[in-house]
């Protein structure tokens, strides 16, 4: 049977060029050196591991880690964690998605016997091959040791370390559809992994859910659990604050505003492109056509009547 996903798989692969094979790959290939932690204050540090950022909260039992490293990077974090002062064996582990730079570290701590937390959409999505369409790269799934053991829908109040942590499900699905964001409310940190982007534009994952309509509703749901003083730690990129947020807020409601112009006008990616929907913003936010085309693309899975 003729899907939305074949279709879509197909007229993505016809347009693949050298900066779309790059969208997502680069982030795994890449390994810079990792930077100096950033001391966020009351045990709580960002751990920068090249394109990934990790938070990583210390407690008189141990640590707690917002995302993992990436696949090959476990050496490199462990090395972090260690370093860190009042550090211990890692206990609790958070996934935001399920891509291979949050979760490369999941293994090895599930085999320590941590307690890895995430939304049940993204345990799913390790259980299964994934291949993207516009690099044709497969991610395979994780070990039965390597998934989230403490899984939820909604939403979800834990206790890690003596601090209350509250989880939620980023249901518009702005990165992927298993995205979740970790707020620790009496410290004010609030870790959003992809979901909001703190270095260039977002990858949009809509194979696996992900739409720019998702990424604009994501925002919005973070401004509102965020206030004036949060500190947010997105999983590239420096810490952030809540009008950051309102910023980006503004600024991907005006693209998908024009992509969905272009869309109901007959157009497809090549003229969404030719459309220029990011033109005054691209002299901060670099790039452009990757995230163009990604997007568009995304209106397409989501707005698919068999998506």
């Amino acid at each position: 049977m003729l899907t939305r996903r074949t279709v879509l798989a197909r007229s993505v692969q016809g347009l693949v060029g050298a900066s779309l094979t790059a969208h997502f790959g680069p982030l795994l290939a890449q390994a810079p050196a990792p930077a100096a932690p950033v001391d966020l204050g009351r045990g709580f540090h960002v751990l920068s591991l090249g394109a990934t950022n990790v938070l990583a909260v210390t407690d008189p039992s141990g640590v707690a880690l917002v995302d993992g490293a990436p696949a090959g990077r476990a050496a490199d974090l462990d090395r972090l964690v260690a370093a860190l002062p009042q550090t211990g064996k890692v206990h609790t582990l958070f996934n935001t998605h399920w891509h291979p730079e949050q979760t490369g570290s999941n293994e090895a701590l599930g085999r320590a016997g941590a307690t890895i937390v995430a939304q049940e959409n993204t345990k799913q999505w390790l259980t299964t091959d994934v291949t993207w369409p516009w690099n044709e790269e497969t991610v395979e799934p994780l070990p039965k040791v390597a998934l989230p053991n403490k899984t939820f829908y909604d939403e979800t109040e834990l206790t890690v370390g003596g601090r209350t942590v509250r989880c939620g499900h980023l249901r518009d699905c702005p990165h992927t559809d298993g995205d979740q964001y970790v707020f620790f409310p009496e410290e004010n940190v609030l870790a959003v992994g992809d979901a909001v982007s703190g270095a260039g534009w977002p990858s949009i994952d809509w194979w696996t859910g992900g739409w720019i309509g998702g990424l604009v509703g994501g925002l919005d749901m973070l401004f509102y659990v965020s206030n004036e003083n949060t500190r947010i730690v997105p999983a590239r990129g420096p810490v952030l604050t809540q009008a950051d947020l309102r910023k980006q807020y503004d600024m991907y409601s005006v693209i998908w505003e024009r992509l969905l112009k272009t869309l109901y006008s007959g157009g497809g990616p090549k003229e969404a492109l030719a459309s220029k929907p990011t033109q005054e913003f691209d002299a901060i936010m670099g790039p452009s056509d990757a995230f163009v085309e990604r997007a568009f693309e995304s209106l397409w899975a989501y707005l698919s009547p068999d998506a």
